[in-house]
């Protein structure tokens, strides 16, 4: 893990700016966090989680992986890193909600963006380490205080994940940007009919710059729509880890499920910082 992170500490009113320590981050304070064997570094604290196996579990995880691996959400990606290349080397990057890794890898290959991943998850943590050993994993709450220094980081990324306005606002540069990526109303839409009997959902994007009008301002809003026939093991992955078919009641018509051609749309939203008012 590289040393010249803005790592701060997560113990509760410290914030302090960490070191590396040969195996170990440490903070003025002497609050010291040990890397974990695989890589990655645990700065979840006790009163950050509600259980010891906070976050999503594994085989969610896995799902999403095996999901990636099959080409599901890759166009995604491609649309994320080819709206972000051309960034200055070095420029810090951050996901929140990083899962399996997969999706910050793939947006900073062959980009010059240092990432940071951040999950509530230490089995997310320890799945994307192993498989992406050069870039960071850290465990930690985003829902509270972000592990970073104040106006450290260039970019922030939640892909249908954790969103927290005023924490990215803090750790943001003033020429920084947040990017949120949420399903369409139409995501999903078959598998969602065939197991759930829905159709298209309520319009998130519109909730999440209502979240962050105080703090940022909406640049862009970009869509991404593909659709993929897949056979039933990658449905039956979709279905874990997007948590949906887990009702007894949906038992049957999961059972049933053979190849479906799959709509995959997702709403990108590019916010810049709101400028800072002076008193």
């Amino acid at each position: 893990m590289r040393a010249d992170l803005p790592l701060a500490c997560s113990v509760r009113a410290c914030g302090a700016a960490l070191t590396l320590r040969e195996r170990s981050f440490a903070c003025s304070k002497g609050h010291s966090f040990d890397l974990a064997r695989s890589g990655y570094l645990n700065l979840l604290q006790p009163q950050d989680r509600r259980s010891l196996a906070a976050g999503d579990p594994q085989a969610a995880i896995e799902a999403r992986a095996r999901l990636f691996a099959a080409g599901v959400g890759q166009e995604l990606v491609h649309a994320l890193r080819t709206r972000l290349a051309g960034r200055a080397a070095g420029s810090l990057a951050v996901e929140l909600g990083s899962g399996s890794g997969d999706v910050l890898a793939g947006v900073c290959a062959g980009n010059a963006l240092v990432p940071i991943g951040i999950d509530l998850s230490a089995a997310a943590a320890e799945h994307a380490a192993k498989r992406f050993p050069a870039l960071t994993w850290l465990v930690a709450n985003a829902d509270r205080r972000l592990p970073l220094l104040d106006s450290s980081v260039d970019l922030v990324l939640s892909v249908n994940g954790r969103r927290n306005p005023e924490e990215c606002a803090r750790v943001l540069r003033p020429q920084g940007e947040l990017v949120v990526v949420v399903p369409a109303p139409d995501d999903l839409l078959e598998l969602r009919q065939a197991v759930q009997g829905t159709g298209a959902s309520k319009d998130r994007a519109l909730g999440v710059v209502g979240e962050h009008r105080t703090r940022f301002e909406l640049r862009a809003r970009v869509q991404v729509r593909v659709q993929q026939r897949l056979e039933r093991a990658a449905l039956l992955d979709l279905l874990a880890g997007t948590y949906r078919g887990e009702r007894h009641s949906q038992a049957e018509r999961v059972a049933a499920l053979d190849t479906l051609l799959v709509t995959q749309a997702s709403e990108l939203l590019f916010f810049t910082p709101a400028p800072r008012r002076t008193a």
